[in-house]
């Protein structure tokens, strides 16, 4: 599976993005997506997931009600939407995939994507 990631930029605070990854090489609904970042200097951390279907979604409490993770099976692709942008924000975000199901994936704490994508970066200004 290849993950090609877009989107990413330099916003200002309060400011919105969002973020696309492409999807190729297997049935994209049978793959649950998801989305990762690291900010300098810290380790990587799990932002939000979707299931293959789109039905079941979970985001990390520190961008609930900011972000938004969906996704279109139709165009093989899976979208970060970002709002309410704060500077602790700023970070490479990483899309990534598993074949694992969603409940798989909720036991296992999100912590398991075998998929990884290059990364775009994210830059939040005060």
């Amino acid at each position: 599976v290849q993950l090609q990631a877009s989107g990413g930029g330099l916003v200002q605070e309060g400011g919105s993005l969002r973020l696309s990854c492409a999807a190729s090489g297997r049935t994209f609904s049978s793959l649950t997506m998801g989305w990762f970042r690291q900010a300098p200097g810290k380790e990587r951390e799990f932002v939000g997931a979707i299931s293959g279907s789109g039905g079941s979604t979970h985001l990390v409490d520190s961008v609930k009600g900011r972000f938004t993770v969906s996704r279109d099976n139709a165009k093989n692709t899976v979208y970060l939407q970002m709002n309410s942008l704060k500077p602790e924000d700023t970070a490479v975000y990483y899309c990534v995939g598993t074949e694992r199901i969603w409940i798989r994936v909720v036991l296992g704490s999100f912590s398991a994507f075998e998929y990884w994508g290059q990364g775009t970066q994210v830059t939040v200004s005060s």
